[in-house]
């Protein structure tokens, strides 16, 4: 299902697997000693399917990483030899559990390339990636029973965070325009009147992870305000906005709404994810508890990778790094869209993104594309299933194909080698 661990698909004999799995499973004297959260946290089917993607031979359309080979690695190793060598009393030692200044007030300008104006550094709580800002949120605001509100699909790790703290959590449907307005009203009239309290709306409106689709224009003011109306909160989730490679830049749900958005952004896929730095944008009035619960978890955030990103946006040419990464991700979206058009199956559609990382395909109704995982690996192609980015644990035809870190002829490739284990599938139905 949507969150199991994925075997490695015929690697080992059955008996052996499911020996494997009694054992990992066998109850412990110290079972009794886990929370009632603990049993919500769970490995996702997208770290799973990442070790597998690891084995030589195969197309990895599976993870969304970027590619970092186009980084000017023996500059920024030099830039890192020379902080250690000349401030590292500063940058090995505890800093400041908000982060450091120099790079909040940066992060303001990164934001006011993507069309926030108005942001203060005061208000910027530097975090482990946005997945810790994700985790953040949660903890500050929901309590076990709680309800939060997702796009259907949604990013995996969000819903990995949210079913941690035992959040109820409810999709809202989307279609090629992105969050649909009149669903996100009916969703939550269904959920006041059954007594439950919505603490907030996790969106993606840029390039939305797994799916590839953007919220319209015309729509995201609208979906603040029908949230504003119900005193529900919105997580903005935007580590892909600076990434559009066709069509018009669109204003970020925060860039007039300060009080009533959490906007959260990344390093992870404009620079380097190993350096897990990213932050949030808090509303003033919130800003407080949000950054004690931050603190309370991580101390400070690491300040030997705070002072190298500082010293990329200061010294390197970082949009033009961001310009080569829209080229290359450009190219590599359009060899995917080729690919599909020359190769799948009849019965078969996909999203076109504008940016980001992912096309979402969708089969005909009545497939599970989760067992067809094990017979792509074996034809030597990975993709993630569709069933990982839902809190349901229904069957989903639907499957995620990344292509950022993947050169064009081994996208081809890859979606040559999965068309006929879809057509099998298809034929079967």
């Amino acid at each position: 299902m949507s969150h199991e661990t994925i075997d490695a698909a015929g690697t080992l004999p059955a008996e052996a697997i499911d020996a494997i799995e009694r054992a990992a499973t066998s109850a412990h004297r110290h079972e009794e000693l886990f929370s009632d959260r603990a049993a919500n946290i769970r490995q996702s089917a997208v770290r799973d399917v990442f070790d597998i993607s690891m084995r030589p031979g195969l197309v990895s359309l599976a993870g969304g990483s970027p590619y970092l080979q186009s980084l000017p690695l023996e500059r920024l190793g030099a830039t890192a030899a020379r902080i250690i060598a000349e401030d590292g009393l500063t940058a090995l030692q505890y800093g400041t559990g908000q982060g450091t200044l120099e790079l909040r007030t940066q992060i303001c300008d990164v934001m006011a390339a993507e069309g926030i104006m108005d942001a203060l550094p005061q208000n910027v709580v530097i975090t482990a990636g946005s997945q810790s800002a994700q985790d953040v949120a949660t903890k500050v605001f929901c309590n076990p029973g709680d309800v939060v509100l997702v796009e259907d699909p949604t990013y995996v790790g969000a819903l990995n965070t949210f079913e941690s703290y035992q959040v109820q959590v409810e999709t809202v449907g989307m279609d090629e325009s992105g969050l649909v307005p009149e669903l996100l009203e009916a969703k939550i009239a269904a959920v006041q009147l059954s007594g439950k309290s919505i603490k907030f709306l996790y969106t993606i409106p840029n390039f939305n992870n797994p799916s590839g689709i953007t919220l319209a224009k015309e729509r995201r003011q609208q979906v603040v305000e029908i949230c504003r109306k119900a005193n529900i909160l919105v997580l903005e989730d935007n580590p892909y906005g600076l990434l559009r490679y066709s069509g018009e830049p669109l204003p970020p749900l925060r860039a007039d709404n300060a009080d009533d958005v959490i906007y959260m952004g990344s390093f992870s896929k404009i620079f380097a994810p190993g350096l897990r730095i990213g932050w949030a944008l808090v509303p003033e009035h919130l800003q407080r508890r949000y950054y004690l619960a931050a603190e309370s978890v991580t101390l400070c955030p690491p300040t030997l990778n705070q002072m190298l990103v500082s010293a990329y946006l200061r010294d390197y040419d970082w949009k033009g790094q961001i310009e080569t990464y829209r080229s290359l991700y450009a190219e590599r979206c359009q060899a995917m869209l080729a690919a599909l058009k020359e190769f799948m199956p009849a019965g078969t559609t996909w999203t076109t993104p504008e940016g980001g990382f992912f096309v979402w395909v969708t089969l005909p109704e009545g497939l599970d594309t989760y067992p067809l995982l094990h017979k792509a690996i074996d034809a030597g192609v990975v993709f993630i299933p569709g069933a990982a980015f839902t809190p349901s644990d229904e069957p989903s035809n639907k499957l995620r194909l990344a292509f950022s870190a993947v050169p064009p002829e081994a996208i081809t490739e890859g979606v040559r080698r999965l068309a006929p284990v879809l057509q099998e599938a298809i034929a079967a139905l």
